[in-house]
């Protein structure tokens, strides 16, 4: 399978660097760009669209460990520590353990590329993520035959993460995909924003970014990572099964129960901004569609 492809989203779809907050050191010299060409897949700012602002992609997040409302984890993620981390890879692998976050980083060739990130309220901005892709991990960590799946855990840790003191979800956050799903070149881990270290709210130190299927499948701060021949149980698809499926992919065509998805609106354009037609896999129809030929995509949601 081919590992790059046609950008159509550039840096004029995003705001200048200039606009980014002082944080932290980059880890193990990460920050350090190879390859650094803006990467991104099929889908394209619309036009007439003003890029989305650092602050707008720092401060609107979904993170419920930090609390349900958009700005809590802006407000609150402050307080995460995130040196020292370490993942545990398990299950159907050749080399699993836990590895520390320099060892994962170490020796990945960290690219930027710029996503559109797509959430099921219908609204959508246009993020230049740094990272590498999960394929890279897990060739690494040598994937077992009959392997078909890899399933995800965030950390646990109420004192640090205030929303986890309530039961608005089950923790841990769990998240899954399939095993091609997750191989495909535009599955990455993520480690930053411009270049720069993951901010806390944006799910630091690494996080998963699915640019095909709505936000909440791309989960944040990874502390375990597990490789299966069954389909694993994922957050949402067990708070609401009716709502929300195994796949979470971005289709216009099937509805929420309780809202279109035809059409999103873009961060920052305020309340009565014009709607856009939502595309189909998010705009990466040429990439992935055929993940799902001979599927009924409004049963298999």
């Amino acid at each position: 399978m081919a590992h790059r492809w046609k950008n159509e989203l550039t840096w004029n779809d995003v705001t200048p660097k200039a606009l980014y907050l002082n944080r932290r050191q980059w880890m193990m010299g990460a920050g350090a760009l190879l390859g650094a060409g803006a990467i991104g897949g099929q889908a394209r700012a619309e036009e007439g669209l003003e890029p989305n602002s650092f602050e707008e992609i720092t401060s609107y997040n979904n993170f419920y460990e930090f609390g349900t409302g958009k700005t809590d984890p802006a407000n609150y993620a402050h307080a995460l520590t995130t040196a020292p981390w370490s993942i545990e890879i398990d299950g159907m692998v050749d080399n699993p353990g836990t590895y520390s976050f320099e060892d994962i980083v170490a020796g990945q060739t960290i690219e930027e590329r710029i996503y559109r990130l797509r959430c099921v309220e219908a609204w959508s901005m246009v993020v230049p993520w740094s990272g590498f892709e999960l394929a890279d991990l897990l060739t690494r960590v040598g994937v077992q035959e009959g392997a078909q799946y890899v399933a995800f855990e965030t950390l646990v840790r109420p004192e640090e993460m205030p929303g986890q003191r309530r039961q608005s979800l089950e923790w841990p956050y769990r998240e899954g995909l399939r095993l091609d799903e997750a191989m495909n070149p535009l599955t990455i881990l993520a480690t930053g924003l411009y270049g720069e270290p993951m901010p806390n709210q944006n799910g630091a130190p690494i996080r998963l970014v699915v640019p095909w299927k709505y936000g909440f499948k791309s989960i944040k701060s990874i502390v375990r990572i597990s490789l299966t021949d069954v389909e694993p149980q994922t957050t949402w698809n067990m708070q609401n099964s009716r709502e929300y499926g195994f796949y979470s992919n971005v289709n216009p065509n099937v509805n929420h129960p309780r809202w279109s998805q035809a059409s999103e609106r873009r961060v920052g354009g305020g309340l009565f901004s014009s709607r856009i037609p939502t595309q189909m896999f998010n705009g990466y129809e040429d990439e992935v569609a055929h993940l799902y030929e001979g599927m009924d995509l409004s049963e298999y949601f």
